[in-house]
């Protein structure tokens, strides 16, 4: 018998996952090529060049039992301190390798966040549409997630709705920016007016209210939009960073936290996350990967690609009549079902071979989600159908 905890995660599994396997066996029978797999977030852009190459040298270059062996549970500290001077550089901090902990992926960062902060009836407050894993990552440490509903039509964080959300309970907030599913950019004045927010609700309940800022798409942005770095609006903000998205290494699980001098409590709260770093399982971030990171902490994967398709999709979409919010960043397209039950709508389209994410999945039903880093060709192909789709929802009503 497994865990009674577990049963409603094993029924309800990953939305997102489900179809991305529904695309697998569609593209047995048939072909790949005939199969648009909008479902997963899984980056088609091949790292840049200089990975391999880093991987290579370091292979060959450092000595084994060091490269392959244990260190200090937040990373070796040179990764660290250049990962914090990268930062310093490009936002204007101050940090220093204490400040860095390195973890397995941005999720390995938020579940030691969360383990390192939350107590049982602990309040989490997230903004919908959010990336569904929040909710069971919480309810690993007992821990309540309140939601805040959506702001439709921008998608930036409802405020006072924020404002009205915060209890003696709460802990934390999580913000994603630019967010998974709906690819918008939290505004500089929204971070600000949400700090002034926090501070208040600090003083009023005399607790101590983290902002989590969860950024795995952070240099994934458009049209010259500007990505706010939050630890300068707010002293209680641990920032988690994910190089999958940056440098397209999901399967590699490499990221930091950033966690700032300013936090309350600050030496606690390192040397909390930090054995949560181990006694989660973890132990550390991956020895090779955290070596390649910092030696190709310049190195970027090419953004124009996911632009190309963000562009394409976005421009054909609404050139057949679906709504949309074009994206400022990420690679997601978050779409208005043109039926009200978007379950039925994704049925729909996986009529036509069409493959998308319902919106219920990041608690924000009547939407659907397309991950555009596919194919170019993928896009291109795919329109045809949606456009027969859409001509079958006019003939349905």
């Amino acid at each position: 018998m497994i865990a009674k905890s577990m049963e409603s995660y094993v029924k309800g599994s990953s939305a997102i996952r489900a179809m991305f396997e529904e695309g697998a066996r569609l593209a047995k029978i048939y072909g790949k090529e005939n199969v648009y797999d909008f479902s997963l977030g899984n980056p088609n852009v091949a790292p840049p060049e200089e990975i391999k190459q880093s991987i290579i040298n370091i292979l060959e270059s450092e000595e084994p039992t060091f490269l392959h062996g244990y260190m200090n549970n937040a990373g070796y500290e040179d990764v660290r301190n250049t990962i914090a001077e990268h930062l310093n550089k490009l936002h204007g901090t101050r940090f220093t390798e204490r400040n860095i902990l390195m973890t397995v992926g941005a999720a390995g960062g938020l579940n030691v966040t969360f383990k390192t902060l939350l107590d049982p009836e602990d309040e989490v407050i997230v903004f919908a549409p959010y990336f569904g894993e929040y909710r069971s990552y919480a309810a690993n440490y007992g821990a309540k997630l309140v939601v805040i509903p959506p702001n439709i039509p921008t998608f930036q964080p409802d405020l006072n709705k924020l404002e009205e959300s915060i209890t003696s309970q709460t802990k934390a907030v999580i913000i994603n920016s630019p967010n998974n599913p709906t690819g918008v950019v939290y505004a500089e004045d929204t971070i600000k007016e949400m700090a002034e927010i926090l501070n208040k609700k600090q003083q009023e309940f005399k607790t101590d209210i983290y902002l989590i800022a969860d950024e795995p798409y952070r240099e994934l942005v458009y049209d010259g939009v500007s990505v706010p770095y939050v630890t300068k609006y707010y002293k209680n903000t641990i920032v988690g960073y994910s190089y999958s998205k940056s440098l397209s290494l999901p399967g590699e699980r490499i990221g930091y936290l950033v966690l700032p001098d300013e936090l309350s409590d600050f030496e606690n709260v390192v040397s909390a996350a930090t054995t949560a770093n181990r006694i989660l399982g973890f132990v550390n971030a991956p020895s090779i990967m955290q070596r390649v990171v910092a030696d190709c902490i310049n190195s970027a994967v090419d953004v124009n690609i996911y632009n190309k398709n963000r562009e394409t999709l976005y421009n054909g979409l609404t050139e057949i009549g679906y709504e949309c919010i074009k994206p400022e960043g990420a690679f997601y397209l978050f779409v208005k079902s043109p039926i009200e039950d978007e379950n039925e709508f994704c049925k729909m389209a996986k009529e036509h071979r069409v493959l998308l994410v319902p919106g219920s999945s990041f608690a924000c039903p009547g939407y659907v989600r397309m991950a555009y880093c596919v194919a170019y060709d993928t896009i291109v192909n795919a329109l045809p159908a949606m456009r027969e789709v859409m001509e079958e929802v006019k003939k349905s009503v």
